[in-house]
């Protein structure tokens, strides 16, 4: 049974998932457009064997944080309001959140290799973040076809403008990937490289490298909240 400030939150969040959706479907200004034909002819310039390889690491790392899910995944929510899963859910957000910020500015300060590191590592905090968020929303992270929502989850919000509105054209019509096989592997980890290259290419600068990181990484996480919160919104207003 709903309350009153239930309703109240409810159209408020309704507000905020109309605001984030015009951001989201909004075409890529002049700067974002020649950035990315910057990146593009960069990528052209990789050999394909080199393509292949990156995704091959980049599936099989994903891949293997996504099975290993299965011993940490929480059991769905049931029986809160809107209001009282997003109040979990922030709190959830602020302890990755930290997490993160913490491990990017120690990665940022140890060079090269620990800020090399960093990749996967934040690449599992932050799916991890996404199966905690999909449980507090009632959905069970142990099925393949919320895996790949959360895939989809992680796309939309590191991805370019064109790109973005693709995967979320296919979420709201319900079409996501159903298999793992489905899934563009090669685009997903084109998208998500280019997206963060100069992020965190500048944490391997001396000096600044461990306050850039430690940025770079809260920002990041603050991102994939919001897109995680307005993206299970969609579906809980459906």
């Amino acid at each position: 049974m709903t309350t009153p400030d239930d309703d109240v939150y409810d159209t408020w969040a309704r507000a905020e998932l109309t605001a984030w959706r015009e951001a989201v479907l909004k075409p890529p200004s002049a700067l974002q457009a020649a950035a990315k034909g910057l990146q593009n002819r960069i990528t052209n310039l990789i050999p394909e064997k080199v393509h292949l390889a990156v995704s091959k690491v980049i599936e099989q790392m994903t891949r293997g944080i996504l099975v290993g899910s299965d011993f940490v995944t929480p059991p769905p929510r049931t029986g809160l309001s809107l209001a009282e899963r997003e109040a979990l859910v922030r709190k959830a957000i602020e302890g990755y959140r930290n997490v993160a910020t913490v491990e990017g500015g120690v990665a940022g300060a140890g060079g090269f290799l620990l800020a090399a590191a960093d990749f996967p590592a934040l690449i599992a905090i932050k799916i991890k973040l996404l199966f905690e968020i999909a449980a507090l929303y009632g959905h069970d992270g142990a099925a393949w076809r919320e895996r790949l929502y959360i895939l989809s989850i992680f796309q939309l919000a590191f991805s370019s403008p064109d790109h973005r509105r693709e995967v979320y054209a296919r979420m709201s019509a319900d079409a996501w990937p159903a298999t793992a096989e489905d899934f563009d592997w090669r685009r997903f980890q084109q998208e998500y490289r280019d997206y963060i290259d100069l992020a965190k290419l500048a944490q391997l600068l001396p000096v600044v490298g461990a306050p850039i990181g430690a940025i770079v990484n809260f920002r990041l996480l603050e991102q994939l909240g919001t897109t995680a919160m307005n993206a299970y919104r969609l579906r809980w207003f459906a």
